[in-house]
Protein backbone atom coordinates (compact mmCIF):
# COMPACT_ATOMS: atom_id res chain seq x y z
CA UNK A 1 0.00 0.00 0.00
CA UNK A 2 1.49 3.25 -1.09
CA UNK A 3 1.52 6.14 1.36
CA UNK A 4 -0.90 9.31 1.85
CA UNK A 5 0.10 11.65 -0.45
CA UNK A 6 0.54 15.26 0.75
CA UNK A 7 -1.53 18.06 -0.62
CA UNK A 8 0.02 19.19 -4.28
CA UNK A 9 0.53 23.47 -3.24
CA UNK A 10 1.00 23.27 -7.50
CA UNK A 11 -2.37 21.30 -7.67
CA UNK A 12 -4.84 23.25 -10.36
CA UNK A 13 -7.55 21.80 -8.82
CA UNK A 14 -8.39 24.68 -6.00
CA UNK A 15 -7.00 28.33 -6.00
CA UNK A 16 -4.60 28.65 -4.03
CA UNK A 17 -6.34 31.38 -1.44
CA UNK A 18 -9.38 29.03 -1.62
CA UNK A 19 -6.65 25.76 -1.22
CA UNK A 20 -5.28 27.61 2.27
CA UNK A 21 -8.29 28.57 4.06
CA UNK A 22 -9.60 24.57 3.64
CA UNK A 23 -6.43 23.51 5.45
CA UNK A 24 -6.95 25.60 7.57
CA UNK A 25 -9.88 24.94 8.72
CA UNK A 26 -9.28 20.96 8.12
CA UNK A 27 -6.70 21.45 10.77
CA UNK A 28 -8.52 23.25 12.99
CA UNK A 29 -11.13 20.93 12.78
CA UNK A 30 -8.85 17.64 13.03
CA UNK A 31 -7.09 19.23 16.15
CA UNK A 32 -10.52 19.92 17.94
CA UNK A 33 -12.04 16.64 16.95
CA UNK A 34 -15.11 18.85 15.46
CA UNK A 35 -17.32 17.94 12.74
CA UNK A 36 -18.72 19.60 9.75
CA UNK A 37 -21.77 19.78 7.37
CA UNK A 38 -22.15 22.09 4.41
CA UNK A 39 -25.10 23.32 2.48
CA UNK A 40 -24.47 25.42 -0.26
CA UNK A 41 -25.95 27.03 -3.05
CA UNK A 42 -24.06 29.59 -5.43
CA UNK A 43 -20.88 28.40 -3.98
CA UNK A 44 -21.48 25.21 -6.24
CA UNK A 45 -20.12 22.85 -4.70
CA UNK A 46 -16.67 24.38 -3.90
CA UNK A 47 -16.90 24.18 0.05
CA UNK A 48 -17.63 20.16 0.02
CA UNK A 49 -14.64 20.19 -2.79
CA UNK A 50 -12.12 22.66 -0.99
CA UNK A 51 -12.44 20.93 2.28
CA UNK A 52 -12.60 17.22 1.44
CA UNK A 53 -9.30 17.67 -0.44
CA UNK A 54 -7.40 18.11 3.12
CA UNK A 55 -5.94 14.97 3.65
CA UNK A 56 -7.67 13.35 6.34
CA UNK A 57 -11.17 14.93 5.56
CA UNK A 58 -13.43 11.67 6.43
CA UNK A 59 -12.13 12.40 10.36
CA UNK A 60 -14.25 15.84 9.89
CA UNK A 61 -16.49 16.25 7.16
CA UNK A 62 -20.12 14.70 7.45
CA UNK A 63 -21.54 15.65 3.95
CA UNK A 64 -22.60 18.59 2.01
CA UNK A 65 -25.39 19.18 0.02
CA UNK A 66 -25.58 21.63 -3.30
CA UNK A 67 -29.36 22.82 -3.11
CA UNK A 68 -28.91 25.49 -6.10
CA UNK A 69 -32.75 25.19 -7.25
CA UNK A 70 -36.21 25.62 -4.73
CA UNK A 71 -36.69 21.75 -5.52
CA UNK A 72 -34.32 20.68 -4.05
CA UNK A 73 -34.49 22.49 -1.08
CA UNK A 74 -37.82 21.77 -0.57
CA UNK A 75 -36.19 17.70 -0.98
CA UNK A 76 -33.63 17.74 1.14
CA UNK A 77 -33.64 20.86 3.40
CA UNK A 78 -37.31 20.25 5.59
CA UNK A 79 -38.33 23.82 3.06
CA UNK A 80 -42.30 23.80 2.80
CA UNK A 81 -44.40 24.54 0.38
CA UNK A 82 -45.33 28.09 2.68
CA UNK A 83 -41.61 28.79 2.64
CA UNK A 84 -41.07 29.14 -0.71
CA UNK A 85 -44.41 31.53 -1.01
CA UNK A 86 -42.42 34.20 0.78
CA UNK A 87 -38.98 33.08 -0.80
CA UNK A 88 -37.44 36.58 -1.90
CA UNK A 89 -33.78 35.20 -2.67
CA UNK A 90 -30.72 34.60 0.35
CA UNK A 91 -30.70 36.08 2.96
CA UNK A 92 -28.77 35.73 6.82
CA UNK A 93 -32.58 34.39 8.05
CA UNK A 94 -32.33 31.71 5.18
CA UNK A 95 -29.08 30.28 5.47
CA UNK A 96 -29.42 30.14 8.77
CA UNK A 97 -32.17 28.23 8.83
CA UNK A 98 -30.32 26.03 6.04
CA UNK A 99 -27.32 25.51 8.44
CA UNK A 100 -28.83 24.33 11.53
CA UNK A 101 -31.42 21.94 10.05
CA UNK A 102 -27.86 20.30 8.45
CA UNK A 103 -26.00 20.54 11.63
CA UNK A 104 -29.24 18.49 13.64
CA UNK A 105 -29.96 16.50 10.81
CA UNK A 106 -26.12 14.87 10.54
CA UNK A 107 -25.12 15.74 14.14
CA UNK A 108 -22.28 17.70 13.24
CA UNK A 109 -20.27 19.68 15.66
CA UNK A 110 -21.09 22.87 13.08
CA UNK A 111 -22.59 23.35 9.62
CA UNK A 112 -21.78 26.15 7.01
CA UNK A 113 -24.15 27.49 4.48
CA UNK A 114 -24.42 30.10 1.62
CA UNK A 115 -26.77 31.43 -0.80
CA UNK A 116 -26.23 34.08 -2.95
CA UNK A 117 -25.90 35.41 -6.42
CA UNK A 118 -22.91 34.59 -8.17
CA UNK A 119 -24.15 36.62 -11.56
CA UNK A 120 -22.93 37.35 -14.21
CA UNK A 121 -27.01 38.66 -14.01
CA UNK A 122 -29.19 39.17 -11.20
CA UNK A 123 -32.28 41.09 -9.48
CA UNK A 124 -33.07 44.09 -8.46
CA UNK A 125 -32.94 43.72 -4.82
CA UNK A 126 -29.60 43.80 -2.97
CA UNK A 127 -29.58 40.24 -2.54
CA UNK A 128 -30.22 39.57 -5.94
CA UNK A 129 -27.12 41.75 -7.22
CA UNK A 130 -24.60 39.59 -8.64
CA UNK A 131 -21.15 38.61 -5.97
CA UNK A 132 -24.05 39.34 -3.13
CA UNK A 133 -23.98 36.04 -0.17
CA UNK A 134 -25.63 35.30 3.05
CA UNK A 135 -23.37 33.09 5.12
CA UNK A 136 -24.05 31.36 8.10
CA UNK A 137 -22.12 28.91 10.42
CA UNK A 138 -24.80 26.83 13.16
CA UNK A 139 -23.11 24.95 16.07
CA UNK A 140 -24.42 24.04 19.37
CA UNK A 141 -24.06 27.79 20.78
CA UNK A 142 -26.15 29.24 17.81
CA UNK A 143 -25.56 30.49 14.57
CA UNK A 144 -24.07 33.74 13.50
CA UNK A 145 -24.44 35.15 9.89
CA UNK A 146 -22.42 37.16 7.74
CA UNK A 147 -23.10 39.16 3.90
CA UNK A 148 -20.45 39.50 1.76
CA UNK A 149 -20.91 41.65 -1.30
CA UNK A 150 -17.68 41.31 -3.90
CA UNK A 151 -18.81 44.26 -6.26
CA UNK A 152 -18.15 41.54 -9.30
CA UNK A 153 -20.66 39.99 -11.53
CA UNK A 154 -17.87 37.54 -12.55
CA UNK A 155 -19.48 34.18 -12.26
CA UNK A 156 -16.58 31.96 -11.36
CA UNK A 157 -15.03 34.58 -9.20
CA UNK A 158 -17.97 35.19 -7.00
CA UNK A 159 -18.44 31.16 -6.81
CA UNK A 160 -14.69 30.98 -5.10
CA UNK A 161 -14.77 34.04 -3.27
CA UNK A 162 -18.44 33.24 -1.91
CA UNK A 163 -16.58 29.44 -0.75
CA UNK A 164 -13.83 31.73 0.76
CA UNK A 165 -15.74 33.46 2.51
CA UNK A 166 -18.01 30.67 4.44
CA UNK A 167 -14.62 28.90 5.30
CA UNK A 168 -13.27 32.55 6.67
CA UNK A 169 -16.71 32.69 8.76
CA UNK A 170 -15.85 28.83 10.19
CA UNK A 171 -12.57 29.63 10.81
CA UNK A 172 -13.31 32.89 12.77
CA UNK A 173 -15.91 30.91 15.22
CA UNK A 174 -13.53 28.11 15.54
CA UNK A 175 -11.02 30.60 16.77
CA UNK A 176 -13.12 32.31 18.91
CA UNK A 177 -12.86 35.43 16.32
CA UNK A 178 -16.62 35.15 15.63
CA UNK A 179 -18.98 34.14 18.36
CA UNK A 180 -22.02 31.54 17.99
Amino acid sequence: MAAPQETDPNSSFLPPALRAIANEVGELLKSRKETISVVETAAGGLISAALLSVPGASQYYLGGLTLYTLPSRIAFSHWTPDTVKGYSGPTPSIVAGLAEHARTTLKSTYAVSESGTAGPTGGNTRNRTPGYVALAVAGEGGTVTREVETGKAEREGNMVAFAIAVLELIRDVLKGDAKL
